[in-house]
């Protein structure tokens, strides 16, 4: 069906390119921040447990509202794990229990998609000219602020 929602449709079409890259790399740091939470060790387990818990469960409400934005411009949510590693912006990572090496693979995971954002929030507002979709990356953009910011405060 034809939306209309005051963007042009070849304008909707590239911001859902670049959304469902973003939720590419939402679903991977998910996964990669679930796979701290099964196997951190060490004597402050349970606090870490829980940490990673908290942080994953936020990255499942950010990839469910990147995903649905997608598809309230007019597009599909490209979720399967194929598209997210042919999309992403991340890398996949070797499992470890270390909690340095977790924590700092996290944060830098964080701040690429920080800086994605940044790029983002211009490009959807001055080149496709959607101050809505400049707006949601703005609000993606203060939430992985906070999440980077918790785990860099393990690392100091």
């Amino acid at each position: 069906m034809k939306i209309d929602i005051g963007i042009s449709a070849e304008h909707a079409k590239k911001i859902a390119l670049e959304l469902n890259k973003v939720l590419a790399d939402e679903l991977l740091v998910y996964a990669k921040t679930r796979n701290s939470h099964w196997n951190i060790e060490g004597s402050n387990f349970m606090e870490m447990h829980k940490f990673y818990e908290g942080q994953y469960e936020e990255l499942e409400e950010i990839a469910d509202e990147v995903a649905e934005y997608i598809r309230k411009i007019g597009h599909y949510a490209e979720g399967r794990y194929t598209d997210v590693l042919k999309l992403t912006n991340l890398l996949e990572s070797e499992y470890s229990n270390d909690q340095k090496k977790q924590l700092q693979e996290l944060l830098n995971d964080h701040e690429t998609i920080i800086r994605n954002l940044r790029r983002l929030i211009d490009e959807f507002d001055e080149k496709y000219k959607d101050k809505g979709a400049a707006d949601f990356a703005t609000q993606l953009l203060q939430k992985h602020l906070s999440l980077a910011w918790m785990i860099r405060s393990y690392l100091k």
